[in-house]
């Protein structure tokens, strides 16, 4: 299995191709992510992986077609940014983009945002899970809230008050 670990900074991951900007101590492949194409080979990897990486580029629609370029198909894309209106969104000056639970329907045959806009992107991916991120049961760490029951209250309750939801993470399934 060929898993790439894209826009990995400091969090080096074994069996992962580590790929950033920069030439750290583990870096495998530099490469900045905002110059397309990406120097990968189309369908190269069965998993991708982003963790905090897609609210610093200037285009997610590009980067996510060139994900879906390089991802075979039935290849799983994890991405995991903040939270449109959790605090750590909104005060880093390098964010460039807000991502809500709704934000990847638009790459989402099944989903009414992409079956009404499909001249957004031509790159197509299965929603499999959104997982979220919260401090609200725990006050001092985040926790990965999997119960669909109390994730769709934390959602609800973010809509109104910000800092509920910190984290969101979407699990991806490539589709061609």
């Amino acid at each position: 299995m060929k898993r790439l670990n894209f826009g990995c900074g400091n969090d080096i991951r074994y069996g992962y191709i580590n790929l950033d900007n920069f030439n750290g101590p583990g870096v495998d492949v530099i490469h900045d992510v905002e110059n397309f194409p990406y120097p990968f080979k189309d369908d190269d990897f069965d998993e991708i992986i982003l963790i905090n990486v897609l609210e610093h580029l200037s285009n997610p629609v590009k980067v996510l077609e060139e994900l879906h370029r390089i991802v075979k198909p039935g290849g799983q894309v994890v991405i995991r940014v903040p939270y449109y209106n959790a605090r750590d969104m909104y005060t880093d000056p390098t964010h460039k983009s807000f991502f809500s639970q709704y934000s990847f329907d638009y790459f989402d045959p099944s989903k009414k945002h992409c079956q009404e806009r499909p001249y957004y992107s031509s790159a197509r991916f299965k929603i499999l899970d959104i997982g979220i991120y919260t401090k609200l049961f725990t006050m001092f760490f985040y926790r990965k809230i999997s119960n669909q029951i109390i994730k769709s209250f934390c959602l609800w309750l973010a809509g109104i008050f910000g800092n509920v939801v910190w984290v969101i993470e979407f699990d991806l399934e490539a589709i061609r």
